[in-house]
């Protein structure tokens, strides 16, 4: 028999009683409820979402590189952070000069 484990979420709680079908149909959005308790400007700070993560100041390129399988292969036995090693490798071998 599996073990029970004690699940505290799953408990009655008669501060968060769970919601009936009448609390559904009066529940209104937080953007028309926070103004009246923590001001508009607040709540336009607060409701304010970004698109995505922060963009990183310098950003990797996505390129289609084409490679030998046994070379990739080799990279991949290395485990995790085998591209950011193979990242390092071309770096050390960059070209040193500019045309």
């Amino acid at each position: 028999m599996a073990k029970k484990i004690d699940d505290r979420a799953s408990r009655p709680d008669e501060d968060n009683p769970a919601w009936t079908a009448d609390d559904f149909v009066r529940a209104r959005p937080a953007s028309e409820v926070l103004p009246q308790f923590i001001g508009q400007k607040a709540t336009n700070e607060l409701m304010r979402r970004g698109r995505g993560r922060p963009a990183k100041p310098h950003r990797k390129v996505n390129q289609t590189l084409r490679l030998d399988p046994d070379v990739v292969e080799a990279y991949r036995r290395e485990g995790p952070g085998w591209q950011a090693h193979m990242n390092d490798v071309l770096r050390q071998h960059m070209p040193r000069h500019s045309k």
